[in-house]
């Protein structure tokens, strides 16, 4: 497809790739100062030490085990404050130390856990459990709390795995008798279940609860990543769960999908359009983040480390050839006519600078199906931030609460 709406940027290989000093003096330094994606809940004093270690040593590989080494320690030492914090009664110090460990943790695993890891053969896999354990110790004591639900997969077919991990955080009030509207958070290729608590803060706030679901091929999720329709399965045993909850108002579910968790997004809005009021795809792929021409170039592109392999491994691929030549038929939505389907509400949000994935993925969307909904940022990288966030509250707004009176971000 050319040109691309990218334009000149397309060919381009961005400054940051190959090298940590780039990557943290150019983008994640200013990132980690203002605690924004990846580093959302993090603190610059934590960080700034240990990429000066990797510059330092001229770690500029991920995938390495030294890069992950790196973090470990700040990590310890953060849990190790905040178990004596805890320990005299310091709830809300111990609270915010247990954040910022976490934060270092999820760093450390960066960029990509893939389901068929353990950690007894994953650097990466063992940071994310200690992850996973650090963050949930920070959870129980904010207000309201958030806890994990293991649930069992009961539409697994194949090699689906036989169970489902949640987060789940209920605002203060939900009760039998006072059901409250639902967003099922469907995470991205590096942000799972423990990377988001802005927005769960943001969603309970609007009294709301939130259901966190890790998407195939990532993380703890069991759906099978080879098959494209184990997700279809995935959210029916989850929305199934989700009915039995007295808490829950089953008539006021919104998904929210986040970066490649838009894809599913997109994808439930058609296969689930009787089962949800709405959906939100943000950053989202849908048919020509599949295709060779994109993935030839985007390794390139503002993705701070390698991105193909793990696109290829988590959707269930050998080698990174055959992903290239062989997914777009497999996995595209316009392929498999899935966006031939009708949709429930569908909001499309990204920044048409996008080179992780392609603004026309959103775009093609509007050719296909039912009626559908979209906003577009000009000189916005991946996911549109931070112009998209607001209009993603007031639209879910529109959707779960349309007579509730506005709530600021």
């Amino acid at each position: 497809m050319v040109p691309w709406i990218l334009g000149d940027k397309f060919n381009t290989v961005y400054p940051h790739q190959g090298s940590i000093k780039v990557l943290w003096e150019s983008k994640w330094k200013f990132c980690a100062s203002k605690s924004i994606y990846p580093f959302h809940d993090g603190s610059l004093e934590d960080f700034e030490p240990i990429f000066q270690k990797l510059i330092a040593e001229n770690i500029n590989d991920a995938n390495a085990d030294a890069y992950t080494e790196a973090f470990l320690p700040t990590a310890t030492a953060l849990e190790k404050e905040a178990a004596a914090a805890l320990n005299n009664g310091q709830l809300d110090r111990a609270a915010d130390l247990y954040r910022r460990a976490a934060v270092i943790l999820r760093i450390s695993r960066f960029p990509y856990v893939s389901p068929s890891t353990r950690p007894g053969t994953s650097i990466k896999r063992a940071a994310f459990e200690r992850q996973k354990q650090v963050y949930l110790k920070a959870a129980s004591l904010w207000k309201p709390i958030i806890t994990e639900e293991v649930i069992p997969h009961t539409h697994r077919a194949g090699r689906d795995g036989p169970e489902i991990p949640l987060y789940i955080r209920l605002p203060d009030e939900a009760s039998a008798a006072n059901r409250v509207p639902v967003v099922l958070l469907m995470t991205g290729l590096d942000g799972y279940r423990p990377d988001n608590s802005q927005r769960t803060h943001e969603i309970t706030n609007r009294g709301w609860a939130t259901v966190v679901v890790e998407i195939p091929g990532t993380a703890d999720s069991p759906a099978d990543p080879a098959d494209p329709e184990s997700p279809d399965r995935l959210w029916s045993s989850v929305l199934d769960y989700m009915d039995r909850r007295p808490e829950f108002d089953m008539s006021r579910v919104a998904a929210w999908g986040l970066s490649a968790g838009g894809f599913y997004a997109i994808r439930a809005a058609c296969t689930h359009r009787e089962r949800l009021a709405g959906s939100v795809a943000h950053g989202p792929g849908s048919h020509f983040v599949f295709s060779p021409e994109w993935l030839a170039k985007a390794n390139d592109h503002e993705y701070p480390f390698e991105l193909t392999s793990a696109m290829a491994e988590k959707y269930g691929y050998a080698d990174v050839e055959d992903f290239v030549k062989n997914s777009q038929k497999k996995f595209s939505l316009v392929e498999t006519g899935i966006l031939d389907q009708d949709n429930c509400r569908l909001l499309l949000l990204n920044g048409v600078d996008d080179g992780v994935v392609p603004i026309e993925d959103s775009m093609v969307t509007f050719n296909h199906g039912g009626f559908k909904e979209g906003r577009f940022f000009e000189n916005r990288v991946h996911m549109g931030y931070p112009d998209s966030l607001p209009v993603a509250y007031k639209w879910l707004e529109s959707v779960l609460s349309p007579n509730q009176k506005e709530v600021k971000n």
